[in-house]
Formats: C-alpha cells, sequence, structure tokens
C-alpha cells in the first residue's frame, strides 16, 4: 500500500469510531507492521525518479532531493539495478550522475527507479569478481545462508544488514574488507530470502534476530576465527550488541563496527509511523503493539527503564551515524560515544540518510574504517 492510502486507510480507522478501543488497536496493530513485518520494514520508500535519458558512462535523472543526493548509490526499479556515481551537472528540472555499472536489465528512457543505499546486487563473485562460497550456518530455525570470502588473516568480520534490508547492502563493504584482507562471512538470517522465517513471521528489532548472529560466530570459531569483528547496519548493529552481552563465544569478539545503529527499538517504531506521514498519535499505540505483537524485551520486562536499549558495548566499537538520519535517533549515537570516548570512535556523516554512510562519502567511510580496523587485523 502506498503512503497516501495508508494514511487514508489509518484516518478510516481511527475516525470512524472515535474514542473506541477497537479503533485504536486496529490503528496501533496496522503501523506497528511497518517496523515488524520485513516486506515493508525500513525507511519509507523514497518518490519514484523518471530517467530521461542512459546514454554510456553517464544517466539523466528527473530532479528529486534523493536523485541529486552526492555520492555512490543504487538505482532499482522493475527489472534493473545500477550504481550511479557522482552528480555531474544539476538544473532545476534535472539530474545527471556518473553511471558507473548496470548490473540487471537495461536502464531505458521513461524507466521509473529509486535511489537506494544497496549500490550493488547479487552476489561477491558477479559484483566484483571476488572469489567466495556459498555456505549454511546451523542456525536456531534452520539453515542461514552466507557468502564466506577467504583471507589471510585469522580475524574474521561478520556482516549482518538492518530491516527492510538484505545481504546484498553489505556488498559496499565487501571490497574494502578483502582489501584489508580479512575472512568474511556475510549472513542473511531469519526472513531473509533462502533463510527461514520465524515463527510469527515478523521482525523482532533484534531481540531473537541476535540468536542467528550467534549461529554466524559460533561458525567463524569452529572454523578457526581467533578474532571476530561484529559489522551490522540499522538493526544489525543491534544485533551486534546484544550478540556480544548474550553469545557463549563474545570473548571471540575484538571490535564492532555499527552503522546508522538502532539503539532503542521504541523510536524506531515511532519513526516508521511519522517518516510516512502518519499522525503523531499513532506513535505510542504502535510501540504498545510492537511490544504485544513481537513480545519485545519491554513488554516481557516492563519494570525495565532500559529494556527497549541493547547493553553498551565492552569492546572497541567504531559508530558511524549522520544528523540526517530521519529513522535511527543520531544522537542516541553521540550520547553512547560520549559515554565511552576511550573505546568507541564515532565518524559522524552529514547529508546521509538511514544506512547510507558508505554512500555519502565512501572514501572517509573506509578511512575511518582502515583507522579502526588496523590495530585488530
Amino acid at each position: 500500500m502506498d503512503s497516501v492510502r495508508l494514511r487514508v486507510a489509518v484516518a478510516v480507522a481511527a475516525t470512524t469510531v472515535v474514542g473506541a478501543g477497537a479503533a485504536a488497536l486496529v490503528a496501533g496493530r496496522y503501523v506497528s507492521g511497518l517496523a515488524l513485518k520485513p516486506s515493508v520494514a525500513g525507511p519509507p520508500p523514497e518518490s519514484l525518479i523518471a530517467v530521461r535519458e542512459a546514454d554510456g558512462d553517464r544517466v539523466v535523472l528527473t530532479r528529486t532531493t534523493a536523485a541529486a543526493r552526492h555520492g555512490v548509490y543504487g538505482l532499482t526499479g522493475v527489472g534493473v539495478h545500477a550504481t550511479v556515481g557522482p552528480v555531474l551537472e544539476q538544473d532545476p528540472y534535472s539530474v545527471t550522475r556518473a553511471l558507473r555499472r548496470v548490473q540487471q536489465g537495461a536502464l531505458r528512457k521513461g524507466d521509473f527507479v529509486r535511489m537506494t543505499p544497496q549500490a550493488y546486487c547479487g552476489d561477491p563473485g558477479s559484483a566484483f569478481g571476488l572469489d567466495y562460497s556459498d555456505v549454511e550456518v546451523p542456525g536456531e530455525l534452520g539453515p542461514l545462508p552466507a557468502w564466506y570470502l577467504p583471507g589471510d588473516r585469522s580475524t574474521w568480520v561478520i556482516t549482518v544488514h538492518g530491516l527492510g534490508a538484505t545481504r546484498e547492502h553489505a556488498l559496499n563493504a565487501v571490497p574494502v574488507l578483502h582489501r584489508f584482507r580479512f575472512q568474511q562471512l556475510v549472513l542473511g538470517y531469519r526472513n531473509d530470502p533462502g533463510a527461514p522465517a520465524s515463527p510469527d513471521g515478523l521482525d523482532h528489532l533484534g531481540d531473537t534476530e541476535w540468536q542467528d548472529l550467534d549461529a554466524a560466530m559460533r561458525f567463524a570459531a569452529d572454523h578457526g576465527a581467533r578474532r571476530i569483528v561484529l559489522y551490522g547496519w540499522s538493526t544489525g548493529a543491534t544485533m551486534a550488541l546484544w550478540a556480544l552481552a548474550r553469545s557463549a563465544v563474545r570473548d571471540r569478539v575484538g571490535g564492532l563496527v555499527l552503522d546508522s545503529p538502532v539503539l532503542d527499538w521504541r523510536s524506531l517504531v515511532q519513526a516508521a509511523v511519522t517518516t510516512r506521514g502518519l499522525p503523531a498519535a499513532l506513535r505510542p499505540l504502535a510501540v504498545r503493539a510492537a511490544e504485544g505483537r513481537a513480545g519485545l524485551a519491554a513488554a516481557r520486562h516492563p519494570e525495565a527503564a532500559t529494556a527497549a536499549v541493547p547493553p553498551d558495548p565492552t569492546v572497541p566499537t567504531l559508530v558511524v551515524h549522520g544528523p540526517d538520519d530521519a529513522f535511527a535517533d543520531w544522537q542516541d549515537s553521540r550520547a553512547l560515544a560520549d559515554r565511552h570516548p576511550e573505546l568507541i570512535a564515532f565518524h559522524p556523516v552529514p547529508d546521509a540518510p538511514h544506512a547510507a554512510m558508505w554512500n555519502a562519502d565512501p572514501k572517509g567511510y573506509e578511512e575511518a574504517l582502515r583507522r579502526f580496523l588496523t590495530p585488530l587485523m
């Protein structure tokens, strides 16, 4: 359902039975699905962008805020995925960007596409020509698909995506980690394509998904990893924090990389409502509905004020976040870094939407990674 139809549906539900508990229940349950259902989770989709011209190494797009964003992004549409680079020219009506590659389908005049932080598609072989293997990680609910990339070091980096994405999002980081010669495990977890579904079909915002990351950590340890770096985006970062606190092999973890971390799932649920233009009054309803539907920690332990917040890291950590993230509160990241200045390196990235910190500034991002990861190699 598009955003306009969604707003109409919720408004009808909330106004046809004014003050009725049933209406509140229906509205809260419906909008909580924006954060709990993997198929619709994540930031709200941005407006469609028309392709005006696509020729060789340039593509001309109708001008929108997203189309004019600086950096490296994916263009995705029906049967097509392309990677676009810097803005070359723009006027009030159009934006011309460098066209780096078309990995799927073809870009044609008149096509409609969206900008996405997932700059690449496919797998490490098709995207970059890198040697990799498809492996299965034994998980609590069944085998979990993963890509394993060999490296010269005994340190493994396990990457895990966030809400509304797939492990293809982690392809943004695969080449730089390969250059650093780490062994890599790019994990798919419950509700992902090719992975088992959660029993209720819902995402639990890291509260149960961390167990799949724990399974990947045990897989790495069983296959010779002497040290592990957990690297997560969005709720993948939440999973990393819970896994560090709870995993039986947490002593192997030497560091964390948290990109656009969701540090309080309640704020994520609220953002899923407000970023889609829905009434602010629905935010507490959505939070309560999410607690009940997904059995989240705050619902099980309402006396614990911090039940919705994962524990602070206890190992060296790189946090990458920016003030233009409308989905995960970057002030939470700043506060986390301020609490542990001796342990946490904070790399701010302006002009970047949620989980697009690399996209907005690939060189700066990769240099921050290099500085942080060098002692962990």
